[in-house]
């Protein structure tokens, strides 16, 4: 009998069916209780202007090109700064390629938020990355185009993120949809609750690329923890970005010994 998940994510539509039929759903999981978050003042309240926006986007764009970890954590609203700190983000800064140039796209202001798209030049290449800003200019979540890049990088590129405590960076691997839903101190929440119950994160043993329809992707991720090793299921749409998590309810207990 396949084990029982819990769902981040809710809105896997049909693909929850093809998950069935292959058996990895017994039947359809509950969704994790994640409440929904109020707005804060300044998201009720008015937007930057497309100026203001267009310079707070650029000094963020700086920081990232010069490598300044403090500016880069000044940056942060206030949410994201207190899951991280200005050692971990230069760190995090270290394992990425390096920025050369960046251009601006657009400039986008709605209710208590601005959207920039920018395209960055970096040492691997041009990325295209989306930056959410509070009314102070901050920043408050943001994602990077990934659709060109393979299923299986995607959701090893989240474990990765949230098994080293990144998990504003493993935020940005979600749609924007789920961003809304699930913030990176939900994220940590829920990686600390599960090695609760299957110890320390050690390393990631594969992935593979289990299943996929026209508009969704499914990759198993078996992760190695220090008392066993057991399958994450990370779910994408069809521009890569992930809509859903499944974390087991009920990890697989260690082998006995032979």
């Amino acid at each position: 009998m396949p084990r029982q998940l819990r769902l981040l994510s809710a809105g896997l539509g049909s693909f929850t069916l093809a998950m069935a039929t292959s058996g990895l759903l017994a039947s359809p999981a509950p969704a994790e209780a994640f409440p929904q978050q109020r707005l804060s003042p300044i998201a009720q309240g008015s937007a930057l202007s497309v100026d203001q926006a267009r310079a707070a986007a650029v000094r963020i764009l700086k920081a990232v090109k010069d490598g300044d970890a403090n500016a880069r954590y000044a940056q942060f609203s206030a949410e994201r700064q207190a899951i991280t700190s200005p050692s971990m983000i230069a760190a995090t800064m270290r394992t990425q390629p390096k920025v050369l140039s960046y251009t601006l796209l657009s400039v986008r202001s709605g209710m208590g938020k601005s959207t920039v798209e920018a395209e960055l030049n970096t040492s691997a290449g041009k990325r295209v990355v989306f930056m959410v800003l509070n009314g102070d200019g901050k920043l408050s979540r943001y994602y990077v185009d990934r659709a060109d890049d393979a299923s299986s990088l995607v959701a090893k590129g989240f474990i990765e993120a949230v098994s080293t405590g990144n998990f504003i960076t493993a935020q940005s691997f979600l749609s924007p949809d789920f961003q809304e839903e699930i913030t990176p101190d939900a994220l940590q929440r829920k990686w600390l609750g599960l090695q609760r119950i299957t110890g320390n994160f050690v390393n990631i043993n594969r992935v593979v690329e289990a299943e996929s329809t026209p508009d969704t992707r499914l990759v198993l991720v078996n992760v190695h923890f220090n008392r066993l090793s057991d399958n994450l299921y990370v779910i994408l749409n069809n521009e890569n970005q992930i809509t859903g998590v499944d974390f087991p309810e009920e990890p697989a207990a260690p082998a006995a010994a032979s």
